[in-house]
């Protein structure tokens, strides 16, 4: 086959071998390995304690099943993605909008779609993908420096925000917003301004707070929030409310500063920790691997996000680097949000670290998006918006 045969037919013969990120691509599979090997442990600890929680085989299902989704982003071309993006956009608000028509209930929430694949589907997690694509489109002809061009963006971020508000799911919708101020500011949009937008957003929250705007499990919540403040008031409260913040905290600080091993924290041999698969998977590596092993995973991650920010600097193309720059500020988002909830410094919400936690959503997301940024690094396009040749 000639050469330009195979830039025709194969979908990988545009990606360049000089610019392909491997080092983007070791971090994620390092992360990956040691989700992995996280959850092997855990599973292997409810197997000789006759428990049945944690199902490495289920988890090792859905990343085979989920990760040619890495390879399915990187075989799209950036004009391709670009000329596309609002139709996957439109693919992302129909699913959310078949989740109250057809979607399960737990929990008091209708959250995801049954599927025979494995797993359920939880549109919410394609939802972040589909507005970090849209804004990037929005972004490439917007500056946001007059009012008229924040119309556009503002309804590609809030539609998404308040149907998956209405699961209710107030927690996930509210990582939409990291992402939407960070791109709006690297879109060109002022300090000043978004400074402005945070003091009214804070300001809106008191008032949903105030005047019980939001549903009443979400108003305990965040007073639970606050009595977690006080360690005598959460110690008094332990069985109650605050449970899952208590064993949270219990399970990081049993692991002081080199751990207690793979396997040997409480968080795994006596199980009181939710979701230490999913949600609460930090709280397992703070444990087992000490302050040491946290601290490492931190590294990691953020080796990874600024590697990201670094490729993203590096384009020519507007909507390329915003693309780039977005998926950066999804790892970053659930990153500190995962964190910040397990140490107590944000009020406790379900939300995964990507890679390393359970979750077939989550994970196809994840990949698709990896396989997007790997895709758009590896390929030189040419660009001619105006600040394409900027310092």
């Amino acid at each position: 086959m000639s050469a330009s045969n195979a830039r025709r037919f194969g979908p990988f013969a545009a990606l360049s071998q000089e610019r392909f990120p491997w080092s983007v691509l070791f971090l994620s599979l390092l992360l990956l390995g040691l989700g992995l090997t996280v959850v092997r442990s855990m599973a292997g600890v409810d197997e000789l304690f006759q428990r049945s929680d944690v199902d490495f085989g289920a988890h090792l299902q859905k990343v085979l099943l989920t990760a040619p989704l890495l390879l399915v982003g990187m075989s799209l071309p950036p004009r391709w993605l670009k000329q596309r993006t609002f139709l996957f956009y439109a693919l992302a608000i129909l699913l959310l909008l078949a989740v109250p028509l057809i979607g399960e209930e737990r929990n008091n929430a209708r959250r995801w779609i049954p599927t025979p694949v494995g797993f359920d589907l939880q549109p919410s997690e394609f939802a972040k993908l589909a507005v970090i694509l849209a804004l990037a489109k929005l972004g490439q002809s917007r500056r946001l420096q007059r009012p008229g061009e924040w119309l556009a963006p503002a309804a590609v971020v809030g539609l998404p925000m308040l149907l998956v508000a209405a699961q209710p799911d107030l927690g996930t919708s509210l990582t939409l917003v990291p992402i939407a101020f960070g791109l709006a500011f690297l879109a060109g949009a002022s300090g000043r301004l978004l400074i402005g937008l945070v003091v009214s957003a804070a300001a809106l929250a008191y008032c949903a707070t105030e005047f019980e705007w939001v549903k009443e499990y979400q108003l305990r919540r965040i007073q639970t929030w606050v009595d977690t403040w006080d360690p005598t008031r959460l110690i008094e409260l332990r069985s109650g409310p605050p449970f899952h913040v208590y064993q949270a905290r219990v399970s990081i600080g049993n692991g002081g500063f080199a751990g207690t091993g793979l396997g040997q924290g409480m968080a795994s041999t006596a199980a009181h920790l939710p979701e230490r698969d999913c949600d609460s998977i930090f709280c397992v590596v703070a444990e087992e691997g000490g302050f040491l092993g946290a601290t490492a995973l931190v590294v990691l991650y953020l080796s990874l996000i600024l590697l990201l920010l670094s490729h993203a600097g590096g384009q020519r193309d507007r909507y390329t680097r915003l693309v780039l720059a977005g998926i950066a500020l999804y790892f970053a988002g659930h990153l500190f949000i995962n964190t910040g909830v397990n140490l107590g410094l944000v009020p406790m919400t379900g939300l995964t670290l990507p890679l390393l936690s359970t979750g077939g959503s989550s994970l196809m997301v994840t990949f698709l998006a990896l396989g997007i940024a790997l895709g758009l690094i590896a390929r030189e396009e040419p660009a001619l918006d105006p600040d394409s040749f900027g310092d």
